[in-house]
């Protein structure tokens, strides 16, 4: 859960005409040449080109700023065609992403908040056809199924948790938080991928923006369990979540997917692990982190299984990799379940606020173990 951004979604037709190709396509450089550059700083985003051909981008991603920064290929009306958050000052990271003919932005939003640094990006021609993969596309549809599919699962379940909000049920709205969190925490990136729904559903207090109002799952999860209380307010933030959360059922079927949008998107949700889950800040209140935890996971490996056919053609040992690191972390996370009932509002998983220091480090090391391989699935599927 990034930061907020500011978003006006077009309409469908606009998204059709700009939308990002859903296979294996040309590179969008000459073999040989660089990527393109991108130097990122605290008040600066710079760009070694300003046009590329369509077909596969890669963006070289260097961070010289102080603070960790975000950088995104983003549609004229803000939707992501694809990005990469927490780019720690220092590092670097190359983003993959396909792109066909219009006009994008190349963004850097340093300490992952505002508007960001902008660099306009011209995509010119038309990709390669001869280098379109169908398993890609089979891939593609059956991943925009699952991500359909999990949002209109989730509505019933925030509806479940908004009705015991409303009831003024404390202990039967905390048993439905998380598992209303599961379809989403599975799919977030597309989510994210609109801008402006994230900010509604699933900011915390630290992620606000300058004036905006706080809304959403953590803003209850606040107040059902540090307050321990349900009033007007909440039962108000409990219609909205609702409302804003079948708005994003509406859209799902908009989302821009391809390819390496999934691959990347896997990255993304080990990243969210990584600086939310593993952290304890993401349900710093309700301490359901490892049902979150889960969820990402498994939207993470439900793209590379899809994906994995052709990146084990074109990179054996890479998937030999990923198998292996998706099955021990996958092992990791299941000696944290429990039959006690108590642990109902935990999805069936341990309070993570009972998992120590010395094991919440061994989480974070199964985490890496399975981020770095998962860094290269795009590339894999790229080739």
């Amino acid at each position: 859960m990034p930061a907020a951004r500011l978003s006006v979604v077009t309409a469908v037709a606009t998204a059709a005409a700009l939308t990002a190709v859903t296979g294996c396509t040309q590179k969008s450089k000459a073999e040989g040449d660089a990527a393109i550059k991108v130097t990122a700083a605290d008040s600066r985003c710079e760009t070694s080109t300003k046009s590329v051909p369509a077909g596969q981008v890669t963006l070289s991603i260097e961070n010289k700023g102080s603070k960790a920064t975000e950088v995104e290929i983003l549609f004229p009306d803000d939707r992501i065609v694809s990005e990469k958050e927490n780019i720690g000052p220092g590092t670097e990271y190359s983003l993959t992403a396909e792109v066909k003919a219009g006009d994008y932005e190349i963004a850097c939003r340093p300490g992952m908040k505002g508007h960001g640094i902008r660099q306009k990006l011209t995509v010119t021609g038309s990709a390669a056809a001869a280098k379109h993969d169908p398993r890609l596309d089979k891939a593609v549809a059956a991943y925009r199924r699952y991500v359909q599919g999990q949002a209109d699962a989730t509505i019933p379940k925030v509806a479940a948790f908004a009705e015991a909000i409303k009831a003024g049920d404390l202990t039967a709205a905390r048993n439905a938080y998380a598992p209303s969190r599961v379809g989403w925490e599975r799919t977030e990136p597309i989510a994210e991928s609109f801008g402006d729904i994230d900010p509604k559903t699933d900011a915390r207090a630290d992620g606000l923006e300058k004036g905006q109002k706080w809304t959403g799952w953590h803003a209850l999860e606040k107040a059902l369990w540090q307050d321990q209380r349900i009033g007007p307010a909440e039962k108000t933030l409990a219609g909205q979540l609702v409302s804003d959360l079948e708005n994003w059922q509406k859209r799902v079927g908009e989302a821009e997917i391809t390819a390496t949008s999934m691959a990347n998107g896997a990255k993304e949700l080990l990243d969210e692990v990584a600086t939310g889950k593993v952290t304890g800040e993401e349900d710093r209140y309700a301490h359901t982190d490892l049902s979150d935890f889960k969820a990402n996971v498994e939207g993470a490996q439900r793209a590379y299984e899809l994906l994995k056919p052709v990146a084990r053609e074109n990179d054996k040992a890479l998937t030999t990799e990923l198998d292996k690191q998706f099955a021990a972390l996958d092992a990791t996370l299941d000696t944290y379940r429990t039959n006690d009932p108590r642990a109902k509002a935990m999805n069936g998983f341990v309070s993570y606020d009972q998992v120590s220091e010395a094991r919440r480090k061994e989480l974070s090391d199964a985490v890496n173990a399975l981020a770095e391989p998962l860094s290269k699935l795009a590339a894999a599927v790229a080739k």
